[in-house]
This record gives C-alpha cells, structure tokens and sequence, in this order.
C-alpha cells in the first residue's frame, strides 16, 4: 500500500463518516422528536452529542488535512475551480454545522432537565429543535455538492 493510497482512503473514509454519521444522527433525532418521548428525547440526544463530537468532529479536522496532502501528491492547485468550490461549500457546511452541535447540547440539557422535573419539554426546546432541522439541509447540501466535486472534478 502506498502512502498515496493510505491517504486516499482516509479521505474517502473521513467523506464517508461525516455523511454517515450526519445522516445517522438527523435519523435518530428526527425519530426521537417525533416519538415525543421526554426521556427517549434525552437519551438520544445525549448519544446525538457524542457521536457527533466522537466521529464528525474527528472526520471534519482529518478532511482538510488528508485533502491538502493529497493535493500536493497530485500536484493539483488551489486554483483549480472544482477545488476552491469544495473549501467554499466545505465552510458553508462548518457554518451550519458548528451551529447545529451547540444546538444539540442545548436540547440535550434541556430534554434531560424536562425528565427530572417531569415536564414538559420547554418551547426552547421545539424552536432548537426546528432550527437545528432546517440547519441540515444546507449543511448536508454542502457536504454532497463536496462528495460530487470531489469524484467529478468538473472543468468548471
């Protein structure tokens, strides 16, 4: 195996988890919420914050760092159309992704302190909810419009 390949792999992998564990995690919050279920909500939302801090966090540091290494192995430059549209749309998807684990943490406390008063879960939680909702499309728009580009390579 060449370190060529070894990097490339991390690469694909790294695409790989922050898609997977996006869809994953919008899939069992989405579920959760829509259970209505205070304490389901709090556990999944607890998971919901690990897995995001544990898996995307991690693939989103090792794709910049994977993605500039490979690059200079090709020789390919940061003036190349398709790749300055990769970076452009890879910090729109930090800017509704950063956003979004905040989000989380906040309807994690929340659903967990609505389980130990026996309440209800508090209107704060339902407009995070919401915007953490509509926050998804165009972080994960990003991310596949990054994944198309990144195996296309258009001659923009």
């Amino acid at each position: 195996m060449t370190l060529y390949f070894a990097l490339k792999f991390l690469h694909v992998l790294g695409a790989i988890v922050i898609l997977g564990t996006g869809t994953g995690i919008a899939f069992f919050m989405l579920m959760a919420h829509r259970s209505g279920d205070v304490a389901f909500i709090a556990r999944t939302a607890g998971v919901v914050v690990i897995a995001d801090m544990l898996f995307t966090a991690s693939a989103v540091v090792l794709q910049p760092v994977t993605g500039w290494v490979l690059m200079q192995m090709t020789s390919s430059t940061s003036g190349e159309l398709w790749l300055q549209s990769a970076l452009i749309l890879y910090g729109v998807a930090g800017l509704f992704w950063i956003p979004v684990v905040f989000m989380q943490i906040e309807m994690r406390n929340l659903a967990r302190q609505a389980l130990a008063d026996s309440a209800p879960l508090p209107v704060r939680y339902h407009t995070l909810f919401r915007r953490w909702f509509w926050f998804g499309f165009p972080g994960f728009g990003a991310v596949i419009t990054i994944l198309w580009l990144m195996i296309a390579k258009p001659q923009l």
